[in-house]
């Protein structure tokens, strides 16, 4: 089996090597490109935790902050592992979405204690805000970087997906799923896709690819990356 991976490069190297472990190629297209933003470092005065909801937030975070300490929510395994890495030392899991995130938080932390900090790119998936002051919190959003689009597949996958040699597309957002449906039919590739299946997070994510004839579109169990993985079949 041989998958293409849509998501932005430094998040694909991982999962390639993931997908690896199980015997399946990749072939990587990022269809986002991350771009930091230019500023100072977030103030974090009367910041109880930090909010994160990408390992891309991660990165931008610990490019222009040192602080490791404060508390790290994250929305999943993948984003909890960047920010393990990147040297935070009390990570916390929702293993979900925003909205389990939103429920860990109202879970774990007391709104009198202090403010959160979402970092976050200059655009988001969900709620986060409103859930979290409709509880009482003081939140804010630390917009650190930009995700942009990609205007056209490239020649490699154009390729690949004509000559039959790709298996499926693997897509982790709303986002990217619905710019491969634009670029896959300004590409010409329409009647190729219907003997892909589309790999989905989510079913939001799910029904942004669905203006294409797939063979399968298959969603994980929970929107995460090991059940997205475990998906795989």
């Amino acid at each position: 089996m041989r998958l293409l991976i849509t998501r932005p490069a430094e998040d694909a190297a991982p999962l390639a090597a993931l997908l690896a472990e199980k015997g399946i190629d990749s072939l990587i297209e990022p269809l986002l490109t991350i771009q930091p933003t230019q500023g100072p470092a977030p103030n974090l005065g009367g910041v109880q935790a930090l909010l994160m909801t990408s390992a891309n937030g991660v990165r931008a975070f610990a490019r222009l902050s040192d602080a490791r300490t404060l508390p790290v929510y994250a929305v999943g395994e993948a984003t909890a592992s960047a920010a393990h890495d990147a040297g935070f030392t009390d990570v916390s899991s929702a293993s979900g979405d925003v909205a389990a995130l939103a429920g860990l938080v109202c879970e774990k932390l007391d709104p009198a204690r202090g403010s959160l900090l979402h970092v976050a790119g200059s655009r988001i998936a969900g709620d986060l805000a409103g859930q979290l002051e409709g509880a009482g919190f003081a939140y804010s959003r630390a917009v650190l970087y930009t995700a942009d689009k990609a205007t056209t597949l490239s020649e490699t996958a154009i390729a690949a997906l004509q000559a039959g040699d790709v298996d499926g597309v693997v897509f982790y957002s709303p986002r990217t799923a619905a710019s491969f449906v634009v670029l896959a039919k300004k590409s010409g590739l329409g009647e190729k896709i219907s003997r892909l299946t589309a790999y989905c997070l989510s079913d939001a994510v799910a029904a942004c690819a669905g203006d294409l004839d797939w063979a399968r579109v298959v969603v994980a169990k929970s929107p995460d990356q090991a059940a997205l993985i475990a998906s795989i079949s």
